[in-house]
């Protein structure tokens, strides 16, 4: 068995939703880097101990994720689609949409944001990989707007899943002025440091902002901290190498 949260959101029946933790059987990980279950093949694992987790995920799901290869940036990759036309076995970009049931949409991540999308009518899903540079760039909205082309009624919802909260994520102040200059209101996500030109940075409310400004007024989660657990969840700030974990939605 492997251990994971179910968002808590009022998602349309036909829409399954989880996000996978670190760890087997919902017992303590060893202090190992990579104990428990990493589900990413380029952090410096075992290929083979990675491949073995990832047939354990898929007992679960309705057929393998096409995981993306995640850069930080602002492409929406409809993988349904990919799938039917590409034979590259790499898919770039940090959000995966599908409007096809049993299409299992993926992120993996270790202190950035996973943020799960559908529509209340459960015609399209998606899911963001979205840390502090794809959130500036604009990666939640080209999202949401993407799903909305093929959405029945547009009216799309989030679930913020687990993620570094303010209280560990220091940034620096080009960091700031990269939301402040963008909306002057994503000064409340940061509060003063007392090292100098550092400051913390509000994963959670960032995206509600930018998910506010979408169109989408929807939200749910967006309160469990990844680096504050290290039993429970991997966590790329606190212990440097380690695994990662995924964010997971798809229809029915």
């Amino acid at each position: 068995m492997i251990d994971w949260i179910t968002p808590n959101w009022p998602a349309p029946a036909n829409v399954q939703a989880m996000f996978v933790t670190r760890n087997i059987d919902k017992t303590t990980v060893a202090s190992d880097a990579y104990a428990g279950l990493n589900l990413a093949t380029h952090v410096g694992d075992d290929f083979t101990v990675v491949q073995r987790n990832r047939e354990q995920l898929q007992r679960y799901l309705p057929q393998a994720p096409r995981w993306l290869t995640q850069v930080h940036g602002t492409k929406s990759i409809w993988i349904d689609t990919a799938m039917t036309e590409s034979n590259d076995a790499t898919l770039e970009g940090d959000a995966a949409m599908s409007r096809q049931p049993g299409v299992v949409c993926a992120v993996l991540v270790a202190d950035c944001l996973p943020v799960l999308l559908c529509d209340s009518a459960g015609s399209v899903v998606g899911v963001v990989h979205a840390g502090w540079r794809g959130l500036a760039a604009g990666i939640i909205e080209n999202t949401v707007n993407e799903l909305r082309k093929f959405s029945r009624d547009n009216q799309i919802i989030a679930w913020l899943g687990p993620a570094i909260s303010s209280r560990h994520f220091e940034v620096g102040e080009e960091v700031r002025l990269v939301f402040t200059d963008y909306d002057s209101q994503a000064a409340c996500a940061f509060s003063k440091r007392k090292k100098e030109g550092k400051w913390y940075a509000d994963l959670f409310t960032l995206a509600r902002q930018r998910l506010s400004s979408a169109g989408v007024s929807q939200v749910y989660g967006g309160d469990v901290c990844t680096y504050s657990n290290s039993e429970k969840f991997y966590s790329y700030r606190r212990d440097g190498a380690t695994g990662r974990m995924a964010g997971l939605l798809w229809m029915t």
